[in-house]
C-alpha cells in the first residue's frame, strides 16, 4: 500500500470540526472534489458502520466508503471499499486534536492499494501526487467551511 499524511489546524473547537466530519452522509457541503453524497445501506447518519456513496466532481466516478473506527472527537477511520476511480482498497484515518480552546489539528493519514496489477503499482506516485492534492484541498475547504458556515464551491 502506498501512504501519506497532511494536516490542517481550523480554528475553531474539536466539538465544531468534529460535528462537520461526523454528519458522515453530507460532506459534499464542503469536499469540493465532489458533485454530491448521501447515505445507502439504510445506513445511521453516523458512527461504526455509517456507509456513504460520494459523486466525484468529475460527473463520472463514485466511491463507496464506511467507517470502520470511530472515537468521537478523536478519530474517525473510512475504509474506501468500491467504486469508479483506478484504486482496490483504500483507508483514511482522520485524527482531532485540541491546540487551544478554540483551535483544532486535523491529521489525515491516507493509504491506497491501486488497480491494476504492476501498471497500478507503477503509477502509485503520480496517483499519490493527484491523491494528496484532492485531500489537502479538502482539509482547506472543511476550515473554511467551519471557519465561515459556508459550502464551498465544487472543483471544475
Amino acid at each position: 500500500m502506498a501512504s501519506f499524511e497532511t494536516s490542517i489546524t481550523v480554528n475553531a473547537p474539536v466539538s465544531q470540526v468534529w460535528a462537520s466530519w461526523d454528519d458522515f452522509g453530507n460532506i459534499y457541503r464542503y469536499n469540493p472534489n465532489l458533485n454530491g453524497s448521501h447515505l445507502i445501506n439504510d445506513s445511521a447518519d453516523t458512527g461504526l458502520g455509517a456507509e456513504r456513496r460520494c459523486d466525484l466532481a468529475d460527473g463520472k466516478n463514485h466511491i463507496l466508503e464506511r467507517v470502520i473506527a470511530y472515537q468521537p472527537e478523536k478519530l474517525m477511520k473510512i475504509d474506501i471499499y468500491d467504486g469508479t476511480v483506478p484504486i482496490k482498497r483504500a483507508f483514511g484515518t482522520l485524527t482531532f486534536k485540541p491546540v487551544g480552546a478554540d483551535c483544532t489539528r486535523v491529521d489525515f493519514a491516507f493509504e491506497f492499494t491501486p488497480k491494476m496489477g504492476l501498471l497500478g503499482k507503477l503509477m502509485a506516485p503520480l496517483m499519490k501526487r493527484q491523491l494528496r492534492g484532492g485531500l489537502e484541498s479538502l482539509l482547506a475547504a472543511n476550515k473554511a467551511y467551519v471557519e465561515t458556515g459556508e459550502t464551498v464551491q465544487r472543483a471544475a
